[in-house]
């Protein structure tokens, strides 16, 4: 099975640029999509053959994920359980037979980190869900993570130490979170740096590779074995994020 994850930065906005294009060519069996930035009503064709479950914002033109699949899922999960942060359109988990894949889209801190706090209170959810689910069945969670978790995975980290995305707090809860019996799939097969997910579009950043990877795909440890690849697909433009890549193997 290949899960293919990407933040959109708005999916009508990324279709004009070639989401089919890239949906044809990669055919994935699921694809996780981030900051949708629509309603169920604006919402764009895709092909066919994939169902489609969403969880979009209240507020118009903001957050939003959609989870598209070929293979029917066991049970579908919306949100994580708590109001302030269901209501911005954060998460769908589906259920397959083998494990539950979450697409996640985590919050912004912000400038002058005046969301840190609501962003760390979501961060605690997110593992003691995880960990719930874990009591059934492994997890695959795919999305924006909104953190760069080592120097590693940021071009500049002396520059960015205090900025959003980068802070003490945020990564040492991302180590944490591994810790609990987690892995980055990415690192399970790229141990350098200058690999990136994340560019600004100001100063030709993605051009000169001056990014950030924030964009993750985590496994439980106890599937990690089961994943033959793991992927930033950097060649694809139509978003400020490019789409990052898993290919698992399930039973037939």
């Amino acid at each position: 099975m290949k899960i293919i994850s990407w933040n959109v930065a708005g999916i009508n906005a990324c279709m004009k640029k070639g989401l089919i294009d890239s949906m044809k060519k990669e055919d994935a069996e699921v694809y996780c999509f981030q900051e949708v930035k629509a309603t169920k009503e604006k919402m764009p064709k895709f092909i066919d053959g994939y169902e489609e479950y969403h969880s979009f914002a209240e507020k118009k033109g903001y957050s939003g994920v959609s989870t598209l699949t070929k293979v029917k899922p066991l049970n579908v999960i919306y949100g994580i359980g708590e109001k302030e942060f269901d209501s911005e359109g954060r998460m769908v988990t589906l259920e397959f037979e083998e494990f539950f894949v979450i697409n996640v889209y985590f919050p912004n801190s912000q400038r002058e980190l005046k969301r840190l706090d609501f962003k760390l209170k979501f961060n605690d959810l997110f593992l003691k869900f995880c960990k719930k689910l874990e009591k059934k069945k492994p997890i695959l969670a795919f999305g924006d993570f909104n953190v760069a978790h080592t120097e590693l995975d940021i071009k500049n980290a002396k520059a960015n130490e205090k900025n959003a995305g980068f802070t003490k707090e945020e990564r040492n809860w991302f180590t944490e979170f591994l810790k609990n019996g987690f892995v980055d799939t990415f690192r399970e097969f790229v141990k350098e740096g200058d690999h990136y997910t994340w560019w600004t579009y100001r100063n030709n950043a993605r051009e000169r590779n001056i990014g950030w990877r924030i964009d993750y795909s985590v496994a439980s440890e106890s599937i990690k074995n089961k994943i033959t690849e793991s992927k930033i697909l950097n060649k694809v433009y139509g978003s400020d994020h490019c789409p990052i890549s898993l290919t698992i193997k399930v039973k037939k």
